[in-house]
């Protein structure tokens, strides 16, 4: 029971970790660092599809309520807006787009 609680937190580390280092790719965002970008983005994804395969060890744990709530206010919304605001500077375009297709015109 505990190697499978074990696992699904190594990968839920290095995920944490994998954001927290997109963050600083993208905050400090040059153009030559685009395959860098691209290659952490690219981590982000493999790491979703691991933790993914990993739902079916813990599907019968039941979890508070509360868990998902501290989630909800963790770093992820700042995360975002961030990912937004500095990819509207890159993209002004193509962030305008999605703004509109998701009913968002409000500046970040």
């Amino acid at each position: 029971m505990a190697d499978k609680f074990e696992a699904l937190e190594q990968q839920l580390e290095m995920f944490i970790e994998n954001t927290r280092q997109l963050g600083i790719i993208v905050s400090d965002f040059q153009p030559q660092g685009q395959n860098v970008l691209n290659q952490k983005l690219q981590t982000m994804t493999l790491g979703m599809q691991e933790i993914e395969k990993m739902k079916s060890l813990v599907q019968d744990v039941n979890v508070p309520l509360e868990v998902f709530d501290y989630i909800d206010q963790d770093s992820l919304k700042r995360f975002k807006a961030l990912l937004l605001v500095e990819l509207g500077k890159v993209f002004p375009k193509e962030i305008a787009n999605y703004r509109a297709l998701r009913g968002d015109d409000r500046p970040s």
